[in-house]
């Protein structure tokens, strides 16, 4: 028989004691903890279930839209074109004879009038010419007087048979003579007046004058290094200008026919001539600038199918500066009248143009139309909409057909005039 056996059972016996003793305080915390978990769990899940019924009470808010009637008026339809601006008159300055410039007598840049001075060549060796001119001229007349006398005595003489025919003939030959070299005496004099004169260069126009591009002391050449008299400056004429444009031969047609249609009465065969246009600048908004077209070329360019127009333009400002490049916009037709919409009201899809609509019970509908041309920021409406239409102008963000919205009238702007200088107007 083992001798640890009985302490070895009462080992176990004290240990089945212990655990025993230990075994309900576990089993009330794991109590506890259920419990607690139970209560948040039933919490959770009420309040859970408040908030879905709180959702399920409360409706979505209808979307805001701005919705605005389309604008009845009468717009004149224009096509707008690229041009440039040139002088109706623009002259190089040349002298006319040779020689050193003396004296300067203009502002480079300043506004010149027909006949002002602008440049002194030395006027002493055309003096020197001119007086030479005088004496030869003084001497042929002395000599026209002698002939004449010797003509009047041998007259006298003939009629008496006192001298000889061939004589006669001699003295009627001289004195015709001396008139010839009188007259020869005389247009010298007066090439050598004109000569003097030439050396006092004025502008033969009004206008701008350009830079002087020879200064005093300079040799001023009639045979250049290009065949030509030097050139001293420029002048261009400022008021009124010309304008240059090219249109293509349809819209040309167009604007024939139109004419003709408007003056059934012409009789001078002038087509065109008074078609209204309007100017605008580079760094102008809209068209302020109002003339009429003069002129158009007489063949159309076979390369690009386009024929050069001219307008002219008054320029009392003066800044229509010649070389400058500006956008021209001539009509299209007579004025119509049409529907109007802003343009950013306008959608597209898939290459046909709708806007949205909003009818009697507030639901919105897509509706196709047909868009003219731009005006400003609104654009015609060819078809597809009526006066009493309301379209939407504002909120179009997730907006689709079908849906009720809550429609806010648009406030009234003051009406534009669609026809102004101001309105820009696309071609396309």
């Amino acid at each position: 028989m083992n001798p640890k056996t009985p302490n070895a059972k009462l080992q176990r016996s004290d240990k089945r004691q212990t655990s025993n003793s230990r075994a309900p305080g576990r089993r009330s915390l794991v109590f506890e903890g259920w419990c607690f978990f139970g209560v948040w769990s039933l919490v959770f899940g009420v309040l859970l279930s408040g908030c879905s019924r709180q959702q399920q009470s409360v409706a979505p808010p209808r979307p805001k839209v701005t919705a605005a009637l389309p604008e009845s008026a009468t717009v004149t339809n224009w096509d707008e074109y690229p041009a440039h601006i040139d002088a109706i008159e623009m002259v190089e300055v040349r002298s006319r004879v040779a020689g050193y410039i003396d004296s300067i007598h203009f502002q480079d840049g300043a506004q010149v009038k027909a006949g002002d001075l602008l440049f002194v060549i030395d006027p002493r060796p055309y003096s020197a010419e001119l007086e030479h001119a005088q004496a030869q001229r003084q001497q042929a007349e002395s000599r026209v007087d002698l002939a004449r006398n010797d003509f009047n005595r041998a007259e006298t003489l003939h009629g008496t048979r006192a001298i000889s025919e061939e004589e006669y003939d001699s003295r009627s030959k001289a004195l015709r003579a001396a008139e010839s070299e009188l007259a020869a005496a005389k247009a010298n004099e007066t090439t050598a007046r004109i000569n003097l004169e030439y050396t006092q260069i004025k502008a033969p126009i009004s206008g701008k004058i350009g830079r002087r591009l020879i200064t005093v002391g300079n040799m001023v050449q009639l045979q250049g290094n290009n065949g030509s008299a030097t050139m001293l400056t420029t002048i261009v004429s400022v008021d009124p200008v010309y304008c240059y444009f090219d249109v293509e031969e349809g819209a040309f047609l167009r604007y024939c026919a139109s004419d003709r249609s408007d003056r059934s009465d012409r009789s001078d065969g002038r087509s065109l001539a008074g078609l209204p246009c309007e100017l605008g600048l580079a760094n102008e908004d809209g068209f302020r600038r109002h003339g009429q077209v003069n002129f158009f070329d007489n063949q159309v360019n076979p390369q690009t199918g386009t024929i050069r127009m001219r307008a002219v333009f008054e320029n009392a400002d003066h800044s229509l500066v010649p070389g400058m490049f500006a956008n021209v916009r001539v009509p299209a037709g007579p004025p119509e009248s049409t529907l109007l919409v802003p343009d950013t009201a306008v959608q597209s899809n898939q290459g046909y143009k709708f806007v949205f609509v909003v009818n009697s019970e507030n639901k919105v509908e897509e509706r196709t139309i047909k868009i003219g041309r731009a005006h400003g920021s609104r654009r015609a409406v060819l078809s597809g909409l009526s006066p009493q239409d309301r379209v939407v102008v504002n909120g179009l963000v997730m907006l689709k057909s079908g849906v009720t919205v809550e429609v806010q009238t648009a406030e009234a702007s003051p009406k534009s005039n669609v026809q102004s200088p101001k309105s820009v107007v696309s071609s396309q």
